[in-house]
């Protein structure tokens, strides 16, 4: 279910909140200094928890042309051969 983002822009960052009384999850769309205000969910519930979100970034395709990790693509830092 998903809250209605109330006027706020829609470049603004997404945040993940589950309700603890029913169980609702939803989203809200605020500044980031609001990102740890209280949040009220679409049941009027006020007992809600910010969910940790994960943001994938990257490219992929035809002409990709991500940079790869130094070491032959090892999985980064201390696990693919760039530290020294």
């Amino acid at each position: 279910m998903t809250a209605p983002t109330r006027g706020y822009a829609a470049g603004m960052p997404r945040y993940d909140f589950r309700c603890r009384s029913c169980g609702a999850t939803f989203e809200l769309r605020r500044t980031m200094a609001q990102a740890n205000d209280p949040a009220v969910c679409p049941e009027g519930h006020t007992d809600t928890a910010k969910l940790l979100s994960t943001v994938a970034l990257g490219s992929s395709g035809p002409g990709s042309s991500a940079p790869q990790p130094a070491g032959g693509g090892g999985g980064g830092c201390c696990g693919g051969g760039c530290c020294g």
